[in-house]
C-alpha cells in the first residue's frame, strides 16, 4: 500500500508559498510558508505538524494493537505529538518527538499498559522511521 500526497511551492524560500494536498482530499491545498515553518504563523501547516499528526496517530493504532494482544480493548487512546525541528550543523532537522499519551484500559495494570506503550513506540512505523537519528520521548498515562 502507498499512500500519496503532494506539495506545489512557488517563489523564493522566504517569501514563497506552497500547498499541500493529499490524494484522499483530507487535505486539499492546505497553505504552508517560511513563516508558518520557521516563524510562528498560524496561517497554515508545516510539514512538521503533518509529521506529529502522522506520529499520533500511528503510536495510537500501535498501543491499541499491543494491548489487544495482551488481551485488553481500550476504551480510548488519546495522543498528541510535539515535533522538534532544530538547527543542525548548516541546516535543519527533526531533533525530538514527544509522545503524549493517555488511555482508558479496563482491567489492564500499569505494568501491562507500560510494556504496551514502550513496544507500541518502538514499533509503530513512524516511530521506526525516525528512531535512529531522531530523539523520541513517551509519557504514557494509564487513566
Amino acid at each position: 500500500m502507498a499512500s500519496k500526497a503532494s506539495a506545489v511551492w512557488t517563489g523564493s524560500l522566504k517569501e514563497g508559498k506552497g500547498t499541500i494536498s493529499t490524494a484522499t482530499g483530507v487535505l486539499s491545498n492546505a497553505k504552508y510558508s517560511f513563516a508558518t515553518r520557521f516563524e510562528g504563523a498560524d496561517s497554515g501547516t508545516t510539514p512538521e505538524e503533518l509529521i506529529a499528526a502522522a506520529h499520533a496517530g500511528c503510536f495510537s493504532m500501535a498501543l491499541g494493537a499491543q494491548l489487544g494482544a495482551a488481551g485488553y480493548t481500550p476504551e480510548k487512546i488519546e495522543t498528541s505529538a510535539a515535533v522538534t525541528l532544530g538547527k543542525v550543523g548548516d541546516g535543519f532537522a527533526i531533533t525530538r518527538i514527544a509522545l503524549t499519551t493517555t488511555a482508558s484500559v479496563p482491567g489492564a495494570s500499569q505494568e501491562a499498559f507500560a510494556k504496551a506503550a514502550a513496544d507500541a513506540k518502538s514499533g509503530c512505523p513512524i516511530s521506526k522511521l525516525f528512531a535512529n537519528n531522531t530523539e523520541i520521548l513517551l509519557d504514557a498515562k494509564l487513566v
